[in-house]
């Protein structure tokens, strides 16, 4: 894969490694997802929009909570990923273009999807409009320039990790990301008129097993080509792989804002 032009996302929907990605994410993140969703007070009858749904594991979860009588929408530029359910309806949308309806939804998700547009503050002011007067929008974003190792089995595996991280954010900039949007998102929701916005940073401890590591070792192989054209050497690729597969390694992870917002009454 060529290094991502300015504005184009950095990970390839049509690569392989893609299905193995959605699938680390949704085991490493979808609890502290689901667990601050259920904070709204999200049931029966509720309008939900998942915005960038991937394989649609959140968008599942909103069904089941807004049944009876509600509906989700979930919308990808891939919408065809998502399973399909009663209650759940799948669309193929490009949020910065793509319309949206005026104040149609009780609550509007995504996660990892803004951070990737440059266009993302102008986004938050759509989302603002979509929603109800009094609905809740929700908002998961990582800040990735913190990612430190805090055990690794010698100091090349240590040095190839910590090369590996600074590439990838240096490719996602290159890509027009912002990858350390997370640490910020909450003032730029407040900026865009949302209210009651309330911050809540997620870190946890990274080893093997762990499957947010294991998201981490997919984008290694999934954006190699780009870590490459940044300065990763193929000695560093091998090291932060063998680092990631090693048993005694231990890291901490990017630390993942969860925001939530209203818009005003």
């Amino acid at each position: 894969m060529p290094t991502a032009a300015p504005g184009r996302y950095a990970f390839d929907n049509d690569s392989p490694y893609v299905e193995e990605q959605h699938r680390c994410l949704a085991a490493a993140l979808d609890p502290i997802t689901t667990a601050r969703l259920a904070t709204t007070g999200v049931g029966p009858g509720w309008r939900c929009l998942e915005v960038g749904a991937g394989r649609g594991s959140v968008a599942l979860w909103l069904a089941e909570r807004a049944a009876p009588g509600g509906r989700v929408l979930a919308t990808d530029l891939r919408p065809e990923h998502i399973p399909s359910r009663p209650g759940l309806e799948t669309l193929r949308h490009d949020i910065v273009h793509d319309p949206l309806p005026e104040a149609a939804f009780d609550l509007i998700h995504s996660r990892l999807v803004l951070t990737h547009l440059p266009q993302r503050r102008a986004v938050l002011v759509r989302l603002l409009r979509a929603l109800r007067p009094g609905g809740w929008l929700q908002l998961e974003e990582f800040d990735i320039d913190y990612a430190p190792v805090l055990l690794a089995p010698d100091e090349r595996t240590r040095a190839g990790y910590q090369a590996f991280q600074a590439a990838k954010g240096r490719a996602l900039r290159a890509a027009g990301a912002d990858p350390s949007w997370g640490r910020s998102c909450a003032a730029d929701l407040r900026a865009a008129g949302f209210t009651g916005v309330e911050p809540v940073p997620h870190l946890v401890p990274w080893h093997a097993d762990s499957p947010g590591l294991q998201a981490q070792l997919n984008h290694l192989h999934h954006l190699r080509d780009a870590l490459v054209a940044q300065g990763l050497t193929e000695d560093q690729c091998a090291a932060a792989s063998e680092a990631m597969r090693h048993p005694a390694f231990r890291a901490a992870s990017s630390v993942l804002y969860c925001v939530q917002a209203r818009r005003p009454s």
